[in-house]
């Protein structure tokens, strides 16, 4: 594991939570690709929490889009939820027009819920 990057995975069979902390760029998106695989495809709901995140290239992006639309093609009724509460990450998404395709929380509570 990259020291720039920690992955992990929590929460429930129900709503899967993986958190990621640091920075995601090119060198350490492989470690988060991995992570997400893991993540069976008929998944329901799946929150990754990127409070904790740093710093988000695009290619952590592309991780989260090919994630998402793994999940999408698995299911009409999987969710794909990010937890984003920092202004730079955000606009990130804001600039790429991702926050169309994904739900966007500020909090995990927010995001774990029904």
């Amino acid at each position: 594991m990259d020291a720039g990057l920690r992955v992990q995975l929590e929460g429930s069979e129900e709503v899967p939570v993986i958190r990621v902390a640091g920075e995601v760029d090119l060198t350490t998106a492989p470690e988060l690709r991995a992570k997400l695989a893991e993540l069976p495809a008929a998944g329901g709901t799946v929150v990754i929490d990127m409070s904790e995140v740093t710093f988000l290239d695009s290619t952590g992006l592309s991780v989260l889009v090919a994630s998402w639309k793994r999940l999408c093609e698995a299911g009409e009724k999987n969710s794909f939820r990010l937890v984003v509460n920092r202004p730079a990450i955000q606009r990130v998404l804001d600039v790429t027009g991702l926050t169309q395709i994904f739900e966007v929380f500020s909090s995990l509570e927010e995001a774990t819920k029904p």
